[in-house]
């Protein structure tokens, strides 16, 4: 018997929950625990609480059943929050968290505030599905739950390049395939393929990026207006700053886009030098040593001026 099913036996009620602007491993992590529970514990009643997601993902086994607003004074036995560092990250979902008889957070930043009631935290991991699969019981892993984990772990690893990538990773990966998931088409279907409109966005802000620290730094920023003229929201901004970041010659890239007048989303991504989740940590977000975010107000300029004089501390 996994560690999981310690905590979810008994359990009556179970709310699952991620991030705001949940991506690949924060929705594979919940869909994936979602359908565990759904396949091994029929007798508990579970839900999803999730913003609304890029519809890339709903191939994923009940994601249709997700609910994306708070509408609900339900107060359940156990709410596990999934791939998230703070308390605050849960957006509007924080009160039936704060309502939840127990709480627990299963991560993998090495931000995490430990701020539920039992933190099961393992930054070395290089997703929070990788964590996941190490708390179940392997033999009730079923296919839905392991297509759910495999394209997290792909999200969160960059497809198994990303320096948080292990051996342990790859094994549990080449695991989960033999579940007989199609991890071909869940590589390209999710992690690769765009839309036109992604692209356009995606060259626009590759064409107006700006290299500063002498070509070690690239930055590129995306704002609310150019996002309506191409009618897109942040769902479509996935992989710019992954794009920045392999500019020949950058150490670390940063994209921001515009949520509110003044207000910013800051992504950042390094490559040998830069702990980007010092830098994150220091401005209220979190993250990862080579990839990490955070929300600032201010123009496009102060957040950039802020942030360089953050990275100017690590580049010397």
């Amino acid at each position: 018997m996994g560690r999981l099913d310690d905590v979810i036996k008994g359990m009556k009620t179970v709310a699952i929950s991620g991030h705001i602007r949940p991506d690949g491993d924060c929705i594979g992590s919940c869909l994936g625990l979602y359908n565990y529970i759904k396949e091994n514990y029929q007798s508990v009643d579970v839900d999803v609480y999730l913003q609304p997601f890029s519809e890339k993902f709903n191939f994923l086994k009940y994601s249709d059943l997700v609910k994306h607003e708070n509408t609900t004074d339900k107060k359940y036995d156990l709410f596990i929050m999934l791939d998230s560092s703070s308390a605050d990250r849960m957006g509007e979902f924080l009160p039936i968290f704060e309502n939840a008889a127990k709480t627990l957070c299963i991560d993998h930043h090495i931000s995490n505030e430990k701020f539920a009631m039992e933190n099961i935290v393992f930054p070395e991991a290089s997703s929070t599905c990788e964590v996941l699969y190490g708390l179940m019981d392997e033999e009730k892993i079923g296919y839905h739950t392991a297509e759910a984990l495999y394209m997290g772990i792909v999200h969160d690893s960059g497809a198994f390049k990303y320096s948080n990538t292990s051996a342990k990773t790859m094994s549990i990966a080449g695991k989960l395939m033999e579940k007989g998931i199609p991890f071909t088409s869940i590589i390209d279907n999710t992690f690769y393929t765009k839309t036109y409109v992604q692209n356009q966005i995606l060259g626009r802000a590759l064409l107006e990026s700006i290299l500063i620290f002498d070509g070690k730094c690239i930055f590129s920023v995306v704002t609310r207006k150019e996002m309506e003229f191409y009618d897109i929201s942040y769902k479509d901004l996935d992989g710019i700053v992954e794009q920045l970041r392999v500019t020949k010659g950058v150490e670390c890239a940063i994209f921001l886009y515009e949520t509110d007048e003044l207000e910013y989303k800051v992504s950042m991504r390094s490559n040998e030098i830069v702990d980007v989740s010092r830098i994150a940590t220091y401005f209220g977000g979190g993250g990862h040593i080579r990839a990490a975010g955070f929300n600032m107000k201010g123009t496009a300029y102060d957040v950039i001026n802020n942030v360089t004089e953050q990275l100017e501390i690590q580049l010397g």
